[in-house]
């Protein structure tokens, strides 16, 4: 069987989605403790969280999770542990479905990276067997990451896409939230 980690990716510019009238530091929380949930939730995976100078994340993990310092988001990767297969997810996606993870990991079994693009740009989560060659290293907030990932790849159909999702960037992305679905408990609850 095949051992997985799922990280979520935490970084202080996320908290730039805040709505107004709203705290941008308990905001990006209730994203990252939102997102976490979900990554924590999944079968036969191993959570990690990862925090790129965000404080307080100790707070929202489970006992035994891991809350681990990073640089930059380039560092993602690296900083896993090492596992088969990895998931990094952007914590600025509190109602992303669990079911879009699993269809990246089901992916790797035709490539080496998979990708849920998000919309506008950039990534929502990439999942790549493990460890994760230089070339593959993703800037979740590349315009057009899966086509920089592929000009990038030594090789044809090394970087799959699954479907996409939304990140919350800017305040007025939180009308992208799906109030039908399950979860993103602490995000939605900030919003009412």
């Amino acid at each position: 069987m095949l051992t997985r980690v799922a990280a979520v990716l935490v970084t202080p510019g996320m908290a730039e989605a805040a709505p107004p009238g709203v705290d941008p530091a308990e905001f990006l929380t209730a994203m990252a403790e939102d997102t976490y949930e979900m990554v924590a939730g999944l079968e036969l995976v191993r959570p990690v969280i990862l925090s790129a100078g965000v404080p307080g994340l100790e707070d929202i993990a489970w006992p035994g999770t891991p809350v681990l310092p990073i640089a930059s988001p380039a560092d993602a990767f690296a900083a896993l542990p090492q596992e088969e297969e990895g998931v990094i997810v952007s914590a600025d996606a509190p109602d992303l479905p669990p079911l879009l993870i699993g269809k990246l990991f089901r992916e790797l079994g035709r490539a080496h990276l998979a990708v849920c693009p998000a919309e506008g740009g950039g990534a929502v989560a990439v999942a790549a067997r493990l460890p994760v060659p230089e070339w593959a290293a993703p800037d979740f907030d590349e315009p057009d990451v899966v086509a920089a990932m592929r000009r990038r790849a030594p090789g044809p159909r090394m970087v799959a896409t699954g479907p996409g999702w939304h990140r919350l960037r800017k305040p007025q992305d939180v009308a992208r939230l799906d109030p039908g679905l399950e979860g993103w408990d602490n995000t939605r609850a900030l919003l009412t």
